[in-house]
């Protein structure tokens, strides 16, 4: 039975939305074209007519992944508009959001694995690294231009690293203290 050309789209960005979890969860290298299809409940045929590479895919998946993480910084930030910064702070640097394997932030599951990626991947996070930090940029005061100000990538820095670092260990203590510590010290920064 012949796909209609609305189904085929329908069926592409499912197996966007479902190689956008499963890559957060796995790894790129650690899901394959079959198990992504089957994920999205598609046989591995069809995934050529829709991507010209797992490349592909994986540039399109990444992507989605960071507007999808943005979309929750600005819902966290418009749930609080006498805080939004803290708003995302609180929601970032938790433990909840330490445990989300494939709804939590592309950058910190998959940044060291982009940093092997071409360039299309490569340019998907870029993309998404900047958004992140024209949103720190506004919460932080400062203005808007070409190059991102030290503050905001101050801030990102740390809530990324502190939340790599937290699921990096199997002390749960230990990774609570990096997620307060890295609470206390952005903060202070914006504070400064």
């Amino acid at each position: 039975m012949r796909v209609t050309r609305s189904q085929a789209e329908q069926n592409r960005q499912t197996v966007i939305d479902v190689a956008s979890r499963l890559f957060r969860e796995r790894g790129f290298d650690g899901i394959g074209v079959k198990d992504l299809m089957e994920g999205a409940g598609l046989t591995q045929g069809g995934f050529y007519k829709q991507f010209a590479s797992k490349d592909d895919l994986v540039a399109q998946a990444s992507r989605r992944a960071l507007e999808s993480a943005a979309n929750r910084w600005s819902a966290a930030a418009a749930a609080s508009p006498e805080d939004p910064l803290g708003a995302v702070i609180d929601f970032y640097l938790s433990t909840g959001h330490r445990e989300e394997r494939m709804d939590g932030c592309p950058v910190v599951a998959l940044g060291s694995d982009a940093a092997r990626q071409g360039a299309e991947v490569k340019a998907s996070f870029e993309a998404g690294i900047r958004e992140y930090l024209e949103m720190l940029g506004s919460w932080v005061g400062e203005a808007d231009g070409d190059a991102p100000g030290g503050k905001a990538m101050v801030v990102l820095s740390t809530m990324v690293g502190a939340v790599v670092l937290s699921r990096a260990v199997n002390d749960p203590d230990l990774a609570k203290a990096f997620l307060s510590a890295a609470t206390a010290q952005v903060r202070e920064a914006v504070a400064a």
